[in-house]
């Protein structure tokens, strides 16, 4: 496996640009620059960008809202042309783009025709799926579409536990999706996507996690990723909150209450270097506003570099700095501090 990761890093690298690798040290060094001083100043424009193909999904996972039919904001599925004038614009300085935000990518039906697009223009591409749409038709597409990274959600090696969280999930689909899509790329002589199965550990899996190291070796696949699991009542206990503290991302105080383990500091690495766009056009600062509650503009009034730039960003920016505590969808984050740098 290790070899095959060593593949994929060598597969980003050789599709970043000059222009590209340009922006990305305007924007760290914008980041370290706003640390520094203690106000916002960005430059540059993201170096990656989160696209939601549709917040549709045939699954019922229950700390999801796509799962629990539970959005505050209209639904629907990402447009072809509003994709490819959003990339049009931004491509010249994007690293990678990943196409996941809330529901299920290929439920979309142009959703590997949008792949296809962003790989013609030379962008590394990503997507997350619970894999129950890779039949033979769709995983000889994905190849074709010059996928860089697929993510399939395997949160259980046995259906009984996989449908703990994974409900209305069958594993036997997925795991034949996945059969399916290594198949493929064995037959069109394709070095990707790269096979990722990502493991949600929560309490009612985390004995399974030597086996699906062992699954998939045993079915081709490229790398396992073991992900910490998100909940979102988690002060009074949760039964989804692991017994191995290292997957946990809550630990009990004194008081016997779950708190984040993270330090919650003011600052965010996220709202410099990337940013969510909806299936209908909403900008919004991440991955944890799933309601894009927190709308930072709309991509069918204003260009992106005009929303980027603007007025709402800048203080939304303002406000992390002062008091990153004071916003509701940064008090259950633990990734917003990391800078891979």
């Amino acid at each position: 496996m290790a070899k095959l990761y060593i593949q994929d890093t060598f597969n980003f690298i050789r599709k970043q640009r000059i222009s590209r690798l340009w922006n990305a040290a305007k924007v760290l060094s914008s980041f370290h620059l706003t640390r520094w001083m203690g106000k916002p100043i960005q430059w540059g424009t993201p170096i990656t960008i989160s696209v939601e193909p549709t917040t549709a999904c045939n699954l019922r996972c229950p700390e999801c809202p796509s799962g629990l039919r539970a959005f505050s904001r209209p639904t629907g599925n990402l447009k072809e042309d509003f994709f490819r004038k959003t990339i049009d614009e931004l491509y010249r300085e994007l690293m990678y783009l990943i196409f996941y935000f809330q529901g299920e990518p290929y439920i979309n039906p142009k959703f590997l025709d949008m792949v296809k697009y962003a790989n013609d223009k030379g962008i590394y591409t990503i997507t997350s799926t619970n894999g129950h749409f890779l039949n033979d038709k769709n995983a000889e597409q994905t190849i074709r579409s010059g996928l860089d990274r697929l993510i399939i959600s395997v949160d259980g090696t046995t259906q009984e536990v996989y449908e703990n969280y994974r409900k209305a999930g069958k594993l036997e689909t997925v795991l034949q999706g996945a059969r399916n899509v290594v198949k493929w790329k064995k037959k069109l002589k394709s070095a990707t996507p790269h096979i990722v199965f990502q493991f949600l550990v929560v309490k009612p899996n985390e004995h399974q996690i030597p086996e699906i190291y062992k699954l998939a070796e045993e079915i081709g696949i490229d790398e396992v990723k073991l992900k910490s699991a998100q909940v979102y009542d988690y002060e009074n206990g949760n039964p989804l909150i692991p017994t191995i503290d290292k997957y946990a991302r809550y630990r009990q105080n004194e008081e016997g209450k779950f708190v984040v383990k993270n330090e919650l500091l003011n600052q965010c690495w996220k709202l410099w270097h990337s940013c969510v766009i909806t299936w209908d056009g909403m900008v919004v600062p991440c991955c944890f506003d799933k309601d894009a509650i927190h709308r930072l503009g709309d991509l069918k009034e204003n260009s992106f570099k005009e929303l980027w730039q603007g007025e709402l960003y800048h203080q939304f920016r303002s406000q992390l700095l002062q008091g990153r505590d004071k916003i509701e969808i940064c008090t259950n984050c633990t990734e917003g501090c990391k800078v891979w740098v």
